[in-house]
């Protein structure tokens, strides 16, 4: 009996001893942390680990041999000639192909001085990405009066840079006296979405005129479109029969509010205000024309 109770007693001491330590623990105040070191942590973007640093240069540099191959690696396996065959129609079925565009840019009515005229702006183009054939005609009048001005244009345009085109061609002048002009010029969107069109004229009579173009459609709506306006005409020298002084020949600037029912067909109305001057001034004035006008306009832009 008292052998029982003995190993009575020694078990519970044992099974009590672990849950008097973990009591006894959890009643010890905790060591205070280690000091935190904060300038000797990195600051990377992640985590602020240390930034990693820059992998070894190369050792060896390639064999001479490398890239002494064809420059494309389907030629050393089919041949040149095969693959020829195969890149231009790759070329000719994802873009390199000839497209026909053409667009009324102006086409339109204008109300002057109690006076109603007309206008035309057009152009357009045949050709591939890089190379093209481009035609452009301009034009205006006075309703019931002779045709004022007139010209078209023939050009071999080839594109210098993205966006932009050189071109070089003929022009003729089909109202008024009888002209044909040689002209070279660039075309393209400038920053900030500016159309441009300059071009330089030599006329066979020796006469150096120029006309810049310029143009930028700022989006209302999805439909609803305005589209500030400017032209600059100069001449090297006076040329009385076509009515041009030396200098400035003529500013126009304008802006047209157009609606397009569709993306290709677009009417609009706008304002337009035109000045000539120096001697072109002058030449208006000996003619009886006001050298300043306002036009209000009405027409239609539209391409396909």
């Amino acid at each position: 009996m008292r052998l029982f109770i003995a190993t009575a007693l020694l078990g519970s001491a044992l099974i009590a001893a672990p849950v008097a330590a973990q009591h006894h623990d959890h009643a010890m105040p905790a060591e205070p942390a280690a000091p935190v070191d904060h300038a000797a942590m990195g600051h990377g973007p992640m985590g602020h680990a240390a930034a990693p640093s820059p992998g070894p240069e190369m050792e060896t540099p390639p064999p001479p041999e490398a890239g002494s191959g064809p420059p494309r690696a389907a030629d050393a396996i089919w041949g040149e000639a095969a693959m020829r065959a195969s890149r231009e129609e790759l070329q000719r079925t994802h873009g390199d192909f000839p497209v026909f565009w053409f667009q009324g840019d102006r086409f339109e009515t204008q109300v002057r001085d109690g006076q109603a005229g007309y206008l035309w702006d057009l152009q357009g183009y045949q050709g591939g990405p890089t190379s093209r054939f481009w035609f452009k005609s301009e034009g205006e009048g006075t309703f019931g009066e002779a045709l004022e001005d007139a010209e078209i244009q023939a050009l071999y345009s080839r594109a210098i840079a993205p966006y932009w085109d050189f071109q070089a061609g003929v022009r003729q002048d089909v109202a008024g006296p009888a002209t044909t002009h040689a002209v070279i010029g660039v075309q393209g969107l400038a920053p900030y979405m500016f159309e441009v069109d300059a071009a330089l004229f030599l006329s066979h009579r020796g006469d150096v005129t120029a006309r810049i173009e310029a143009e930028v459609d700022q989006r209302i709506t999805q439909r609803l479109i305005l589209q500030p306006r400017a032209e600059l005409s100069l001449s090297a020298q006076d040329i009385p029969q076509l009515g041009m002084g030396a200098g400035i020949d003529k500013i126009e600037l304008g802006v047209r509010l157009r609606y397009e029912l569709k993306r290709e067909f677009a009417p609009y109305v706008g304002i337009e205000q035109s000045w000539r001057l120096g001697g072109s001034a002058d030449l208006a004035r000996a003619k009886g024309e006001d050298p300043s006008a306002t036009n209000f306009v009405a027409g239609i832009r539209f391409w396909f």
